[in-house]
């Protein structure tokens, strides 16, 4: 406290100070540049490697798609030819990856609504329709989510296998007789679809059971005391209290759903006659098998420019519904 003389006799008399007890601002030590320093210091190895093994392959795989970048060129990628836009006008002539664009879409319209709404009302009966046994349910749900794509490649075959498979045992007890799943070009992708959303549903449903816990109590009751039903309850408070989380799961499965590239990978290579061929394994396919690389770069560029535009489009249209 500063001390000032103005008693008789010399005493020093306190000087008032400013409201609330604070000290001038020019007391104050400057501490701004330290923290930051401090916080750029912290965050040096997390930009060494995002620079390294994200912002670097980024760039050079968009460098990559303006040029004819193949095997020849693995040791001087500098010395690759530029072609410029060519590999974006010949993606597009091309029937191959067009087919691809179109099962990657189906993939995606029909495997995403399923994947959201079972997932809606798993979570539904795992909140409030199921009290015994809940923890056992969660986790057998959430199982397929942690499970190794081979392992549920190896469980899918054997319950689809159209001789020897569960489904066909099936349907031999019913006097029919069960397609081949995996091999018929009409019911190939409806196969992966399946299975993708089974092996899929666990982390939609663990975000709707978050979302449910999150929305007070006392609105439900509030509801069924101005005597609204089961299906009122949830159409006209649930679902509306769950749009951020509903936003969220359609969101991150739609971008997963257009990345799709293990399901077909491992269960049909692409087949039967490019039934199953999607984006991201033509890219894999023309890139590693055929070291198209420069070719594979501008698919992974259109793939990106389209998850960006879907996400984009969803976000404006969820969230203007959630004001």
């Amino acid at each position: 406290m500063s001390l000032v003389t103005g008693r008789p006799g010399g005493e020093a008399v306190p000087k008032p100070r400013r409201a609330g007890g604070a000290r001038p601002p020019a007391a104050r030590a400057p501490r701004g540049g330290r923290r930051n320093l401090q916080g750029w210091l912290f965050s040096t190895p997390f930009l060494a490697l995002f620079g390294v093994f994200m912002l670097f392959p980024i760039v050079a795989t968009l460098w990559m798609s303006f040029t004819d970048f193949g095997v020849r060129d693995v040791r001087r990628p500098l010395g690759a030819q530029f072609v410029g836009v060519d590999n974006y006008v010949k993606l597009f002539g091309d029937e191959t990856f067009r087919t691809a664009l179109f099962n990657t879409a189906y993939f995606v319209v029909a495997g995403v609504p399923l994947t959201v709404v079972l997932g809606l009302l798993v979570a539904l009966l795992l909140n409030n329709g199921i009290d015994r046994a809940r923890t056992f349910f969660r986790v057998g749900f959430y199982a397929p989510v942690v499970t190794s794509i081979v392992a549920v490649a190896i469980v899918w075959r054997f319950v689809l296998d159209p001789s020897d498979g569960l489904v066909a045992g099936l349907a031999a007890e019913l006097g029919a007789k069960a397609p081949d799943f995996l091999g018929s070009p009409a019911w190939a992708m409806p196969s992966l679809i399946l299975m993708a959303v089974w092996r899929n549903l666990g982390t939609v449903m663990v975000l709707f059971i978050a979302g449910l816990q999150a929305i007070p109590t006392q609105v439900r009751e509030a509801a069924r005391l101005d005597g609204a039903g089961a299906w009122q309850e949830l159409r006209r408070v649930t679902v509306p209290l769950l749009r951020p989380t509903l936003l969220y799961a359609t969101v991150i499965t739609t971008i997963g759903y257009l990345n799709v590239f293990e399901e077909p990978f491992v269960m049909t290579q692409g087949g039967p006659s490019n039934a199953t061929l999607t984006v991201s394994l033509d890219m894999y396919r023309e890139g590693f098998n055929f070291f198209h690389m420069g070719y594979a770069s501008a698919m992974a560029y259109v793939l990106f420019v389209v998850i960006m535009g879907v996400t984009v489009l969803q976000l404006r249209l969820l969230k203007d519904n959630t004001r």
